[in-house]
């Protein structure tokens, strides 16, 4: 599932790749999957991401 808007927060918060993946407990290129949609993001990544940037779900997902 690609979410363009994992990479607009991301760079909203001034944060590197490292920095999200560190926190998620994975690898930059991990995470780096996540951004372009090569790989799923498991849900209690999604929740901690909302979290880390104070958004929903729904908004990530653009679910709006």
């Amino acid at each position: 599932m690609y979410l363009r808007r994992l990479r607009d927060l991301r760079e909203d918060h001034d944060m590197k790749q490292e920095e999200v993946a560190k926190i998620l407990g994975i690898q930059q290129t991990v995470y780096s999957r996540y951004e372009r949609g090569a790989l799923t993001i498991p849900l209690p990544h999604l929740l901690k991401l909302a979290d880390l940037y104070g958004v929903t779900l729904d908004y990530i997902t653009e679910r709006e």
